[in-house]
């Protein structure tokens, strides 16, 4: 909306009002996947999602059995940078333990 100039002043001038303030938009977020292989324990992927993902032991489990189950699951959603740092801090983990664990990240 316009301002006009003040009255008596004798113009008639409209004045746009600026608009200063910007949205902040959220990141855009990526989902972590593990891969099921033939070789990772249930045990390992367990400890891995409570460990490096934050899960409680219950869902945890509940991830595991699904990629167990489905080849794929999800271990969690975060902005990129975090969903990076978590695949490679699990796939060094992975190795370590000698195990082929895959762990890739998706847009959401």
């Amino acid at each position: 909306m316009a301002e006009r100039a003040r009255p008596g002043d004798g113009t008639d001038v409209v004045v746009p009002k600026t608009k200063t303030e910007k949205e902040t938009k959220r990141p855009p977020l990526y989902r972590v996947l593990l891969h099921n292989d033939d070789y990772t324990t249930q045990e390992f992927v367990d400890w891995v999602l409570i460990t490096v993902f934050n899960h409680d032991a219950e869902s945890a489990h509940r991830i595991m059995l699904h990629v167990h189950m489905h080849g794929v699951g999800v271990a969690g959603i975060y902005p990129y940078e975090i969903a990076e740092t978590k695949a490679k801090k699990t796939t060094e983990l992975a190795r370590e333990a000698e195990y082929p664990l895959l762990v890739t990240i998706e847009p959401e």
